[in-house]
């Protein structure tokens, strides 16, 4: 594949043989309408000119960049001085993959300038101080370490004193972890307080060899580094393979031992042409000889998206190269299939022969019947679905499904980063495009797909039977929080997992197997989302006003109930007391928090030091005084009382929505007037808030008024025991959450005197949006494939890897995942936590009855038990004692669809004075299962 200056890519294929042409035409001919589709704006055309070791090369002045595949060492080569020579360099790149082994190598010529070598934003380093010396010394703040280099440039600015530094770059010179020399600053006037450095990026030159020479003395990138020899060991291989090639005409037969012995004596003999000899590994030899005829897809694309990114370095400049050759192998695959016969590698004559030459027959079965639950359809889950067709994933005559789920539906700038979305698509749900795109590169795959959200709320579709019939769970996620859901859901229902998700040129992939590895483990959400489901959850568990007030009046402490009654008193039922409710709340937090602060900190306010409290990176607030004809102002209260009307379940219409309702609403708001508080102001963000603060005994009798009040009043009913919890959703711009999140955000920045953010900026912060491209992803998504196969297949601990890759730097590296922990109990008991205990009970079973029964069953003393959050005994709680006596079908009411509740029991440990460890969940039945 080559780049003209123009921007036209031109596609063409090396002959292998005499009766290639054909091939390689019909190849081109199929790919080109492909590939023009993906991008209106890039013009593809197929090139004519035949590829061989006698071709006139003199054509490709005229492009940037040439791509090689599948072409012969010698052509190779060839092509390489051809383009090397060339005054400006033609950039070269080959891939190869060839059965279980791949490379990439990378020629730039001679002098490439890389513009910015990482990508990253320039780093802004706090400065605590700064000498009057020659030369200066600048110091950070502390605990703060600058993580700068001797001769980075930096530039100046907000620095109080030495003002004649801002605006000036100075080369440093590295001092400490926290201090760096910028030259002479004896002259400067006195530095007082605050100051920022801000990295200024400078171009790098990169260095680069010919093919002939580096095949001698190969610069490679180490991706194993519990194998650094392995690159070598693999180049040597590959090297026998070419020259197997040009002996024979062919590649090595499957199987042939004879075919194997003579790779391992070219090998050999190469190994004494290198400059460094490594040690000849005949099992790479080997298995590279036995699998040459096969390909697999997951390996090609991972190898592929790396490739196309040094394809972006090399015509943008942009990171940093490859220098020069990367190795990926996946000799884990195959060695443990040391034992099957040559016949399980052996075609079939179906699509499948290149794959079963590699992994053979049995394990390509078991790939057909794979039940897999994909979660996400994004970029990464296109291209794992892509994967999943190529390897026939779920496509056996009576077993294997692939179940996705993505409740998005398609934006335009998701047609960047994948291939299976196209323009006519937009706004179309991904699950069902994704899925009808696949069914087009393999038919017979079945595809089962969902617009469900993966959650809580979904748990009756994705219940616990379901997981059990997942052979395997695949993320594709753009979210912390849900692949710590869906690993919890793993973890409960012993499902291996595969995790994977890309940021820019970085990537992750994660390995989780059942009892060998470890699991995975903002203001909106507090309001709309998460108090709303503890006000839902606490009303399920107390379903009646009537009866909360009670147990508080009898002195029973129910978790949670103080700050549920203060939401159900202060309730808004009407349009208009959610427009006044968003109207208290822009007071509180943009001019009642500012002037607290202020109250607390006034602006001379000095440290024990002598230090000013507010210098540089502390922002002084300035409390912002409501004006309603500013629209930064009104969207806040427009957008704030939109949402408190859907968790609350107010309906309002277009013309409540009006300038003139919302105007005569705010004119009569009776604004609370500021009133100092003494309470202590937490400066330090990073601390962490009490897990328990104390009821007063004046907040109880509070609590029992409102209470009292709300039922007196007919304002406590059942329909007021609900609120909706909004979950945040960035792409529907109807609900007004980005609107909410835009107004907030840059209220607070103009408060503290910070650059506001535009609307796209905001959508694209809150909604975590990370801007993925399409290298990233298909070199991600292959690496999960390829692991997929090794839990498909069943394999050791010791074979699985994660990995973390930056493209842009580059950098891959491989790791062995983490061996799951044992935790010790006593007498020989332990337990992981892949590990579940169970108890079946009956219809009178009491909690004293459970907590007998896990005494007797597994030899610990319980001293704790619970569910969920909810503490069901916690023998130092008032009232527990008595709740021995209770059912269990009493305190933990089983739903309807569920026979079983999850617990946790938690038990003493062996030394006194150690807190209590919690066990393995304890999955109570509430009747004895028939056997």
């Amino acid at each position: 594949m080559v780049r003209t200056p123009e921007g036209l890519i031109h596609v063409a294929r090396a002959p292998r043989g005499k009766n290639c042409i054909l091939l390689r035409e019909n190849r081109a001919e199929a790919t080109l309408p492909r590939i023009a589709e993906l991008n209106p704006y890039v013009h593809v055309a197929a090139s004519t000119v035949p590829l061989d070791e006698t071709t006139d090369l003199s054509f490709l002045k005229h492009y940037q960049c040439v791509i090689l595949t599948e072409v012969s060492l010698l052509l190779q080569k060839k092509i390489n001085d051809f383009c090397h020579a060339q005054q400006p360099p033609i950039k070269f790149i080959s891939a190869d993959v060839y059965g279980v082994c791949s490379r990439l190598f990378c020629d730039f010529g001679d002098e490439f300038e890389v513009l910015d070598t990482t990508g990253e934003e320039p780093k802004e380093i706090f400065i605590s101080n700064i000498t009057q010396s020659n030369p200066g010394i600048v110091t950070c703040l502390e605990n703060h370490p600058h993580r700068l280099e001797t001769g980075q440039f930096l530039t100046f600015r907000e620095v109080n004193g030495m003002s004649c530094l801002n605006g000036s770059t100075h080369q440093i010179t590295v001092v400490s972890p926290y201090s760096f020399s910028i030259g002479d600053t004896s002259e400067m006037e006195p530095y007082l307080h605050g100051g920022i450095a801000v990295q200024v990026k400078t171009p790098k030159m990169c260095y680069f060899e010919r093919l002939e020479k580096q095949i001698t003395n190969p610069l490679c990138l180490v991706a194993d580094f519990s194998k650094p020899e392995a690159p070598l060991q693999i180049h040597v291989a590959m090297l026998a393979l070419n020259h197997f090639q040009e002996n024979f005409g062919r590649r090595p037969n499957i199987g042939c031992l004879q075919d194997a012995e003579e790779m391992l004596k070219i090998a050999t003999s190469i190994n004494e042409t290198l400059e460094n000899k490594p040690q000849v590994n005949a099992d790479v030899v080997k298995w590279l000889s036995r699998t040459a005829q096969g390909f697999l897809p997951p390996l090609a694309a991972a190898v592929g998206g790396v490739a196309s990114q040094e394809v972006l370095k090399a015509v943008t400049g942009k990171f940093s190269p490859l220098r020069q050759w990367l190795y990926i192998d996946v000799l884990d695959i195959v060695t443990p299939l040391e034992k099957m016969g040559s016949e399980e590698f052996l075609p079939r004559g179906d699509r499948y022969d290149a794959l079963r030459a590699c992994i053979g027959d049995s394990l390509c079965q078991k790939l057909h019947d794979l039940n897999v639950f994909l979660v996400g359809c994004g970029a990464i889950g296109c291209e794992m679905l892509k994967n999943f067709a190529l390897l026939g994933v779920g496509t056996g005559q009576d077993k294997g499904l692939v179940t996705i789920t993505d409740p998005d539906l398609i934006e335009k700038s998701n047609l960047n980063r994948q291939f299976l979305f196209r323009p006519h698509h937009i706004q179309k749900p991904k699950s069902y495009t994704a899925a009808e795109a696949t069914l087009n590169i393999n038919p017979y795959i079945k595809i089962d797909s969902d617009i469900n959200k993966v959650c809580p709320a979904t748990e009756s579709t994705y219940s616990d039977e379901f997981y059990t019939k997942q052979d395997v769970i695949v993320t594709a996620l753009d979210n912390v929080e849900a692949r710590r859901y869906i690993d919890s859901r793993c973890v409960a229902n012993l499902r291996p997992l595969i995790d994977s998700g890309t940021m820019g040129t970085k990537g992750h992939t994660e390995v989780i197997v059942p009892h060998l590895t470890e699991s995975y483990n903002s203001h909106f959400e507090s309001s709309f989302s998460h108090k709303p489901s503890l006000f839902n959850k606490f009303w399920q568990t107390y379903p009646s006003a009537e009866e909360v007030l009670q147990r508080i009046k009898s002195g029973e402490s129910l978790e949670g109930c103080f700050h549920v009654i203060k939401t159900l008193s202060r309730r808004p039922r009407s349009w208009t007391q959610c427009v006044e409710l968003a109207r208290v709340k822009f007071e509180k937090y943009f001019s009642h928090k500012a002037l607290q602060l202020l109250h607390s900190f006034p602006l001379d306010t000095r440290l024990k030091d002598g230090s000013l409290f507010w210098q540089s990176p502390k922002r002084p607030p300035f409390p912002v005084k409501f004006e309603f004809n500013d629209p930064l102002h009104y969207g806040f209260i427009v957008s704030t009382a939109k949402l408190f009307a859907t968790v609350y379940c107010v309906p309002f219409t277009e013309k409540d929505l009006s300038e003139e309702t919302i105007l005569g609403i705010i004119s009569s708001v009776k604004v609370p007037e500021f009133r100092p508080s003494n309470k202590v102001v937490q400066t330090d963000e990073t601390a962490r808030k009490p897990d328990h603060i104390p009821v007063s005994s004046e907040e109880e009798r509070n609590a029992i008024f409102q209470l009292e009040k709300s039922i007196l009043s007919n304002e406590a009913l059942e329909t007021d025991l609900q609120m909706k919890p909004i979950s945040f959703e960035k792409d529907d711009d109807s609900n007004g959450h980005i609107d909410f999140v835009t107004a907030a955000s840059n209220l607070r920045a103009k408060m503290y005197n910070i650059e506001p953010a535009d609307r796209f900026k905001t959508k694209r912060i809150a909604g975590k949006i990370i801007p993925a491209i399409a290298t990233a992803t298909a070199a991600v998504s292959g690496l999960v494939a390829l692991e997929l196969i090794k839990v498909v297949g069943g394999y050791s601990a010791d074979a699985y890897k994660n990995c973390f890759l930056n493209l842009a730097i580059p950098i891959m590296v491989f790791t062995e995942t983490a061996e799951v922990r044992r935790t010790e109990i006593r007498n020989g008991i332990s337990f992981t936590i892949w590990d579940r205990w169970t108890i079946y009970g009956k219809e009178d079973f009491t909690l004293l009855d459970f907590i007998n029964a896990v005494r007797e069953k597994y030899g610990i003393e319980p001293t704790m038990v619970v569910q969920g959050v909810k503490m069901l005994y916690v023998p130092v709680m008032p009232g527990h004692i008595k709740r021995l006596k209770l059912t269990m079908q009493k305190l933990v009411k089983p739903s309807a669809d569920k026979k079983y509740v999850d617990l946790t029991v938690s038990f003493a440990p062996e030394t006194d004075g150690e807190e209590d460890l919690p066990g393995p969940p304890v999955r109570y039945y509430f009747v004895q299962e028939d056997n």
